[in-house]
């Protein structure tokens, strides 16, 4: 078991995508974000099936930075609901959850 986290979120445009990866390096609450060109959506929004093309942000935190990385997606995003889901990693490569480590201050 780590400290190591995943946050998972998407973003409707590559300039959003960026602004949100770099404000949450910026301010140390990630290691690091990948955006990951755009993917396809599928979902029920407000009763009707929904498709969009967004960039989906895989971002390498800490478990006490989860506060933080949420409140800057809402503080930065555009949608109404966005999406800021957190994943456990259970394990991984010691140097590189020990260089998440050094780049997270929470």
């Amino acid at each position: 078991m780590t400290n190591a986290r995943i946050v998972l979120t998407t973003a409707g445009s590559v300039d959003e995508a960026r602004k949100i990866a770099r404000a949450l390096v910026e301010r140390k609450l990630a290691a690091c974000v990948n955006i990951v060109p755009q993917v396809e959506s599928v979902y029920r929004w407000q009763g009707k099936i929904e498709s969009s093309a967004e960039w989906l942000l895989v971002i390498k935190t800490e478990a006490a930075a989860f506060e933080g990385v949420h409140a800057t997606i809402e503080a930065l995003h555009s949608y109404e609901m966005p999406e800021c889901i957190m994943l456990e990693v259970t394990d991984g490569d010691k140097e590189y959850l020990e260089w998440i480590d050094a780049g997270v201050e929470a």
